[in-house]
């Protein structure tokens, strides 16, 4: 099952039409989820009576145009729906426990002009233990690209996964992106062979970290991006012609949105196409 939150924005449109072509795909049926968040209007002394059933029908107006945007675009899809009380982020964790993926808008109605990641895609992100999804609106060419992040950690191997298998039911090219930097040294600068013994080795260690996935999926074309940069403006760059970005958060806990980590919580901000953040295993 695939959860998709719904708040009738421009960003959840987006969402939904990523996520109707997601299933379709994956043969995954969709759950379309909507929460009333009553507390922006608790705060009055004197509470408008009238006001939850008419953030209930608004809740459902944007669910029923929801449902019509997969009919749309993907007429075979199975897709329900949920209508719940409660903070957005919340909902959307609850009713994500069993789902395969979580996909978000970058951000909602409530979101602050200028600002590119919401308060709920960004909480999502980072406490979900399924892998989630945030989609720009913004509409994008298709490149044939997905990309992924590749360290010699174990979150990289859940990312791994995922992007091996998007590239292969998308048809696309996966490029393998690793960024590097060396400490600084108080002294001298690099020497050259030391620079190309190390570049050596850190191109024998993707190759390592990807064989296992290119033996599992030997109709995907793999490119190897190894790069001297740091790792947000690699991946950054990397997708700029990119149809997906993956990368892969440390699953330690669910107590911070700290778990999303610097390079993912970059990415999130910074990558021009849609972002996909799976979690580790902790």
């Amino acid at each position: 099952m695939i959860v998709v939150g719904v708040d009738g924005s421009l960003p959840a449109r987006a969402a939904v039409a990523w996520a109707a072509g997601d299933a379709f795909r994956r043969h995954q049926p969709l759950l379309l989820v909507h929460a009333v968040d009553r507390q922006p209007y608790q705060i009055s002394k004197f509470p408008d009576p009238d006001r939850p059933d008419s953030l209930r029908r608004t809740g459902q107006r944007a669910l029923n145009e929801a449902v019509a945007l997969v009919h749309e675009r993907q007429p075979s899809v199975e897709v329900t729906t949920v209508l719940e009380d409660g903070a957005p982020a919340l909902v959307l964790r609850q009713q994500a426990k069993a789902a395969a993926e979580v996909v978000v808008g970058t951000r909602g109605l409530g979101g602050l002009t200028g600002t590119l990641l919401g308060s709920v895609s960004d909480h999502v992100a980072g406490h979900a233990e399924a892998p989630v999804v945030v989609v720009h609106a913004k509409s994008r060419p298709v490149h044939g690209q997905v990309v992924v992040g590749v360290a010699d950690t174990p979150e990289c191997r859940p990312a791994l996964a995922y992007a091996f298998e998007q590239a292969a039911l998308r048809g696309s090219t996966l490029r393998a992106v690793h960024a590097w930097r060396r400490p600084v040294r108080a002294f001298g600068t690099e020497l050259a062979h030391e620079m190309e013994e190390e570049r050596a080795a850190r191109e024998e260690t993707v190759r390592a970290c990807l064989r296992p996935f290119t033996q599992q999926y030997p109709d995907v074309r793999v490119i190897e991006d190894v790069r001297y940069a740091d790792a947000v403006e690699a991946l950054t760059h990397g997708s700029q012609e990119a149809d997906l970005l993956v990368v892969g958060s440390h699953g330690r806990g669910a107590v911070s949105a700290a778990l999303l980590g610097s390079v993912s919580r970059g990415v999130l901000h910074r990558a021009p196409c849609t972002v996909a953040v799976v979690r580790g295993a902790g």
